[in-house]
């Protein structure tokens, strides 16, 4: 499915021309400037709506499919019982922002992250690093307890379901924040209060858009990206990359036994920028994995979680260290998923952002490894992939 099919389908039309009727513009049947403006509030998951006379939250909410609660969540500032014509209000509309039948890509993170902030603008959305090349890496605070965990997705590219992952669990989270309600069957606010959640949804957008095919073939990026797997053709290209677009594998790129993990990837052949397995020059030499390290030092942690794809498994320790309380928590991770509790292997136990949570703070630090197949996964697995996984997001913010 495309954005385009996307928006259509939220908007409740089958064409485009069948739009384009509905909303008073030229009915050409192409997606033109100003369809694009007409579709991009069904992709944002609201609107900005001018007040009528007459208006009030009950109208609007049946008018747009929406709740009077939800209204008030958009609108902080305003007095539902004051309503003056020609103020300006956030409409969200009745459906989720965060989808989940279109490859999640950088701009689909991007048109995600501006919805969610307008329909629960307690949510805190800014940007802890750019690429190389010009993609900034958001993170998103919600909470304001001096309990702090970081959860993050998409150190790899072709890893990138991990993404709406994450995010599907920040938005049934703060729609049950804004209205008092539960989560896995934890009051939502009590949640909101005790602990901040930082989530980095999407550290590698550069590789994700080389992946999802986002990067148009004929751009010097994807050119670049070429160069480097053509190299090692045995990796299959886009799909196997995982790296970012320099060909350093961000999960490589940590300070816990860097000069191990390059040992290791060197004797593999993995000896210069590559689709993947590539530790880069020097630790942290990336702006995602430099920035991500930053980000977990001011935030100062309790406990971390790591989204990957493959196995269904949860990795707990570095090497032999067991941070007190690591073990308890990862059985209990392990039994709300049916995961299986495991050691890294030593192998590739090395130079990972659990490894060096884990090494640096000695703290509770996992890596959760969702689903079965050939990466990338597809889409279809992502339903069962939450259920298994909405469990530990939530233990995640108790524990």
């Amino acid at each position: 499915m495309t954005l385009t099919q996307l928006a259509l389908q939220r908007a409740g039309f089958d064409t485009l021309l069948g739009f384009q009727r509905a909303m008073g513009l030229a009915p050409s049947g192409q997606e033109d400037l100003l369809t694009r403006q007409a579709l991009l509030p069904y992709l944002t998951g609201y609107e900005v709506y001018r007040l009528q006379p007459g208006d009030t939250y009950a109208r609007l909410a049946q008018s747009h499919g929406t709740t009077v609660r939800a209204l008030v969540t958009a609108n902080p500032d305003q007095d539902p019982e004051r309503l003056v014509a020609g103020q300006y209000l956030t409409v969200p509309f009745g459906f989720s922002v965060v989808p989940t039948t279109v490859p999640f890509t950088y701009t689909v993170l991007q048109l995600t992250l501006q919805g969610l902030k307008a329909r629960y603008p307690f949510l805190i959305v800014n940007a802890i690093t750019q690429t190389r090349f010009g993609r900034k890496v958001p993170q998103i605070a919600a909470g304001i307890g001096t309990r702090r965990v970081v959860y993050n997705a998409a150190h790899h590219a072709n890893e990138w379901i991990t993404t709406p992952v994450l995010l599907r669990f920040l938005e049934q989270y703060a729609q049950a924040v804004s209205e008092n309600g539960s989560i896995f069957g934890y009051p939502a606010q009590e949640l909101y209060q005790r602990t901040k959640l930082h989530m980095v949804p999407m550290v590698n957008p550069d590789g994700v858009d080389l992946v999802t095919g986002a990067i148009a073939p004929d751009s010097e990026e994807y050119r670049q990206a070429e160069q480097i797997a053509a190299r090692y053709p045995q990796i299959p290209f886009p799909d196997g990359w995982k790296a970012n677009l320099s060909g350093v594998d961000l999960n490589l790129n940590y300070p816990a036994g860097w000069e191990n993990a390059r040992q290791i990837k060197f004797a593999q052949g993995y000896t210069t920028p590559a689709p993947r397995d590539y530790v880069g020059a020097a630790p942290l030499d990336q702006p995602e994995s430099a920035a991500m390290a930053e980000l977990t030092r001011l935030v100062d942690p309790r406990l971390t979680l790591s989204y990957h794809t493959q196995g269904n498994v949860i990795y707990w320790k570095y090497l032999d260290m067991e941070p007190p309380g690591a073990r308890q928590i990862g059985e209990r991770f392990a039994d709300v998923s049916g995961y299986l509790l495991e050691d890294t292997p030593r192998a590739s136990g090395y130079a990972g952002y659990k490894d060096w949570f884990i090494l640096i703070y000695d703290r509770p630090g996992y890596t959760i490894e969702v689903g079965l197949g050939e990466n990338p996964l597809p889409l279809s697995q992502f339903e069962e992939i939450y259920r298994r996984n909405l469990g530990i997001l939530t233990l995640g913010l108790t524990l």
